[in-house]
């Protein structure tokens, strides 16, 4: 049994794929499959059901991958101690980004990051919060960035930076005659929001106290987990929509005459590097906080600004 074989087994267990569990672990299915058969054979049991569509675990395989949770975990803070006694900040770091974050976020700071600590290899996935929490409660990411409060047991939250909501008004709306926009503004017109499972969903239906839940008043439905398609539809007449800040930067010159800003205290979303309250890889932590947060100071400059919680009501 080696450790190689329970990362193995890790991946297949969560993404329920030997064909995905071989492309995150960046080595051939063929590979992958022949050493979880391997451990299989070493232990004479079947760790899963191949014929589940996609593969489960059985019984004594659920079993086996919380064993291998806590060994994977255990090893990992050999080399986590050595590390902090060397006080270096070097090896693999597994990093998830919730989607409505790293599109804008990524680009800022990941350059700088790999010039100041060329010893990390990041490994960077986009996951939506609900699965990022379980990803760090079983050991498969060391770390997330995400909206928070979360509010979760066992996880820390270390804020990076508040990033104001603005909102961006239809070509045809009536709020495009005022300079600052309410929450009552938003709401009593038809609201183009993210599909169900972004956050960011959440905060604008906790922003506007939920009275655009379901789009009754518009005559289509929308299911869509991308800013650019609701910035289109909203120029096309389709409605309002609310976005991040900074997914505002690269707007062109007429679309960012569409963009409003609320009234104070602005709403924001507060975004956090999240981990275990027992973290492994702290200096790793630590150093994408400082690089993350030296970089957004001098990008936002907000003030007066009121969290909005992610969490669904």
């Amino acid at each position: 049994m080696t450790i190689t074989q329970l990362q193995y087994i890790m991946a297949v267990a969560r993404y329920g794929s030997f064909t995905t569990a071989a492309e995150k672990c960046f080595v051939t299915q063929p590979t992958l499959s022949m050493q979880v058969q391997k451990l299989e054979e070493e232990l004479s049991v079947q760790i899963f059901d191949r014929q589940k569509k996609p593969i489960a675990l059985t019984a004594i395989g659920e079993k086996i991958i919380s064993q291998a949770t806590r060994v994977l975990s255990e090893s990992t803070r050999i080399k986590d101690i050595i590390d902090t006694e060397k006080d270096s900040v070097t090896g693999d770091f597994r990093l998830g980004i919730i989607p409505s974050v790293m599109p804008t976020l990524l680009p800022i700071f990941l350059r700088t990051y790999m010039k100041k600590y060329p010893r990390v290899t990041l490994h960077i996935e986009e996951i939506q919060t609900e699965i990022m929490i379980d990803a760090l409660h079983n050991g498969m990411i060391d770390a997330g960035i995400a909206a928070t409060p979360l509010h979760e047991e066992g996880i820390k939250e270390q804020a990076l930076y508040l990033e104001p909501m603005v909102a961006f008004i239809g070509s045809n709306s009536t709020l495009n005659t005022k300079k600052e926009i309410t929450a009552e503004d938003i709401s009593s017109h038809p609201l183009l929001i993210l599909e169900k499972g972004h956050c960011f969903r959440n905060n604008v239906l906790n922003l506007c106290h939920d009275k655009q839940a379901d789009g009754a008043s518009q005559k289509f439905h929308l299911s869509s987990g991308n800013f650019d398609t609701l910035i289109a539809l909203s120029k096309e007449g389709f409605g309002n929509t609310v976005i991040p800040y900074l997914n505002t930067l690269n707007l062109n010159e007429q679309d960012h005459s569409l963009i409003r800003e609320f009234a104070h205290p602005t709403p924001s979303r507060e975004i956090s590097l999240i981990f275990p309250e027992d973290p492994l890889r702290s200096k790793i932590i630590e150093s994408l906080a400082s690089t993350i947060k030296a970089i957004i100071r001098g990008m936002i400059a907000y003030q007066d600004t009121k969290v909005i919680s992610p969490l669904e009501n």
